[in-house]
């Protein structure tokens, strides 16, 4: 789903990044890589902004919250944890740990391993946004609720890694999840 009109009941949009390299999952249940990264537009025409998190994170640490771990953006499955989230000059760093002792997680870290599941989804709501002369939605400030394991991202390429896969390794079901993807927004806004 792209921020744009496709709201969650809750009122959070997604987004789903497009990774430069993969997300690894290790020892069967940690992953760590990037769940977002700026300046990359995603089919929706947004751009996430160097800085967007910063304000978010703040605040979740000063309230001893975290960003959840949830399965396909439903808040009634989290899988796991995010033991780090952070930016830095690149995105969105998230890294964390699918939990083996919740049946969804087991599941979740079985599809991830054998390259059924390979993307990655944040949930949030816009605070700041701007559209550019491309009419893109430049997103200058985001509150971040979670991230999570999803089936289809949005961008191609917004992937959960196998330790040792190449990113280009599995190009045709990533055109596939793109041609789902773009009709999926074609439907949204028909």
């Amino acid at each position: 789903m792209s921020g744009k009109g496709n709201e969650m009941e809750s009122g959070l949009e997604t987004k789903f990044c497009r990774l430069g390299e993969d997300i690894v999952l290790r020892d069967g249940a940690v992953i760590e890589g990037y769940a977002s990264l700026f300046g990359a537009s995603d089919q929706g025409g947004d751009v996430v902004q160097a800085g967007a998190y910063a304000a978010s994170l703040a605040r979740l640490a000063a309230e001893g919250r975290q960003v959840k771990m949830l399965w396909q953006h439903d808040p009634s499955q989290p899988i796991g944890v995010w033991d780090e989230v952070r930016e830095d000059e690149r995105g969105l760093f998230v890294k964390g740990r699918i939990l083996d002792t919740v049946e969804k997680g087991r599941e979740a870290a079985a599809l991830v391993a054998a390259g059924a599941i390979d993307g990655l989804s944040i949930g949030y709501r816009t605070r700041r946004a701007v559209k550019n002369d491309k009419g893109q939605r430049l997103l200058t400030e985001l509150e971040l609720w979670e991230v999570s394991l999803v089936t289809f991202p949005m961008q191609p390429s917004a992937r959960v890694g196998r330790k040792g896969e190449t990113p280009d390794a599995d190009a045709a079901w990533r055109e596939l999840a793109a041609a789902f993807d773009a009709a999926r927004l074609e439907m949204a806004r028909g």
